[in-house]
């Protein structure tokens, strides 16, 4: 596959063509951070309300990635990474043109659901690419995609000088950046995109079907046990959200009433998704429906792999946002190097995505790949929770880079298992697992915002509180890694047909009579 990956033929096209789907929908979702000076100077805001924003942007990404998940595997993914892609202008366009400030939250929360497109291409490449292939396809798509933030970061500042003709500010001799056009270009490129997206892929390779879930409403489970293992899961799902009010209402977005009135409609949410998994597993809880051994799978693995994308890509977005602070308070750099040396955490991701993809492909066994790259990812986080001024500047730089493999090869493994657990459901279950990342994520963050307050008392922190609170963050995302690393070692299990040419179903499909076109396995070849 990797002498054949630089094709742009049959399913290596598609490939092609999603991956760079996903980087214009993060160039879109992180068009906000690069250009943040400029928007806080225009605005005159606050430095909290730009933390607003930032909170914002991240704010409804948890429940559209299952929404996304769901509608995916009714739909398929032409038609929702095209209408996902169209409709990020609209948000885009008015982030671009607002007035004020409320505006700006209001279309930075609309942007958030560009954030849920990752799960979309999980299930095209899935699709497309056979099991003994699909970690190195799916990190792929995963890695070259999730570059488009590091992409938003160097191209936007320079595209929004130029578009403002080299003007600069006569106060501070500044050059002045025209982020409005700047933002509004994104979108509409993203607009463009998903019109030619959809002119130029399919959802399954000729003469194959697209399996779709018997119910999008809820995932589909196999137990009676399976069905509160999934309401418990999908209780942080929401409990995050209650924390992103919470924030919102300390910076003073609104009031305690409206906080309340925010939470109680969270808890709503919960017993509405909660109506809906009942709704497409009634028949099973009301015993009028039992699934044989061979349809059967455990609700278990999922959870297990909500953890590793809890652990692993949450903490990417969490270290992305804090490092080049971390690198300037630690180091005597200024910010522009700090931030260059940072950048090498994003930049892994070109290989250690595939790489993590490969190694699950190559070693033999998905599970033990699972397992060793969490347990990397956790060592490696404790060791940078060791990392001071007195280390050698390039043994930091070597250890950052060597964390950032075990992560980002670490979320290759994880969405290397999830096509593999049930298929027709991939859209949910990888829609659930991504949606775990961005919990992680508000987690970490949360945490890491008020460790400071924590460990100085509530006095503002020293230079000495930030190098401890930093410390402990590093610590704290190290043990995690290396609790759910031994969990994936004891309770994680391998799937079925893990490097097969093709997917049980479609095995199945076989052996009660319908067979794989020979146009279809010529694809898979």
């Amino acid at each position: 596959m990797i002498k054949e990956m630089w094709q742009f033929r049959g399913r290596y096209k598609i490939l092609h063509l999603t991956w760079f789907a996903f980087f214009l929908s993060f160039v879109v979702w992180f068009n906000m951070a690069p250009l943040a000076t400029a928007i806080k100077a225009d605005f005159g805001l606050e430095e909290s309300q730009i933390r607003t924003l930032a909170i914002c942007n991240v704010a409804l990404t948890v429940p559209a990635r299952i929404i996304i998940g769901m509608l995916l595997d009714k739909y398929g993914p032409k038609i929702t990474y095209s209408l996902l892609l169209m409709y990020a202008a609209v948000p885009c366009v008015i982030f671009a043109f607002a007035d004020n400030f409320t505006q700006l939250v209001i279309s930075r929360l609309a942007l958030s659901l560009v954030g849920a497109g990752f799960v979309i291409g999980i299930r095209m490449v899935a699709e497309w690419f056979p099991p003994k292939e699909i970690g190195l396809a799916e990190g792929i798509y995963g890695g070259w995609g999730n570059f488009g933030s590091a992409a938003a970061a160097f191209t936007l500042p320079t595209l929004a000088a130029w578009i403002a003709f080299g003007a600069v500010n006569p106060a501070t001799g500044e050059a002045l950046l025209n982020w409005r056009f700047a933002i509004a270009g994104t979108g509409l490129i993203a607009a463009l995109y998903g019109m030619f997206y959809y002119f130029n892929v399919e959802n399954t390779p000729p003469g194959k079907a697209y399996q779709r879930p018997k119910s999008a409403r809820g995932i589909e489970v196999t137990t009676q046990r399976d069905f509160w293992f999934l309401m418990l899961m999908n209780v942080p799902l929401v409990g995050i959200l209650m924390v992103l009010a919470w924030r919102l209402k300390k910076v003073g977005l609104y009031d305690q009433s409206v906080l309340t009135i925010v939470l109680l409609a969270l808890v709503g949410l919960y017993l509405f998704q909660a109506y809906n998994c009942w709704s497409a597993n009634k028949d099973l809880m009301l015993g009028k429906k039992r699934y044989s051994a061979e349809e059967r799978y455990n609700f278990s693995q999922v959870a297990i792999l909500e953890l590793t994308y809890f652990v692993n890509f949450g903490s990417e977005l969490a270290v992305v946002s804090m490092l080049p602070a971390f690198f300037e308070g630690t180091f005597p750099l200024n910010a522009a190097q700090a931030g260059m040396i940072a950048s090498t955490y994003a930049f892994m991701n070109l290989m250690s995505r595939p790489g993590g993809g490969l190694i699950s492909d190559k070693l033999g066994s998905r599970k033990n790949t699972m397992a060793v790259l969490t347990l990397g990812m956790g060592i490696g986080y404790l060791m940078m929770g060791s990392v001071n001024s007195n280390w050698w500047l390039v043994a930091a730089i070597l250890l950052t880079m060597a964390c950032s493999f075990f992560v980002q090869a670490g979320e290759g493994s994880t969405f290397a298992i999830v096509p593999l657990i049930k298929r027709r459901i991939t859209g949910q279950i990888a829609g659930n697992v991504g949606a775990y990342g961005n919990v992680g994520a508000v987690a970490y963050l949360t945490i890491f915002s008020l460790l400071p307050e924590w460990l100085g008392g509530g006095q503002t922190p020293s230079s000495a509180i930030i190098a401890q609170a930093n410390t402990v963050f590093f610590q704290m995302m190290g043990i995690g890694a290396v609790i759910v690393a031994f969990l994936c070692w004891f309770f994680l299990k391998e799937p079925k047909g893990s490097f097969a040419e093709h997917y049980q179903e479609e095995e199945e499909e076989e052996d009660i009579g319908f067979s794989t076109t020979a146009e279809t396995k010529q694809v898979f070849k």
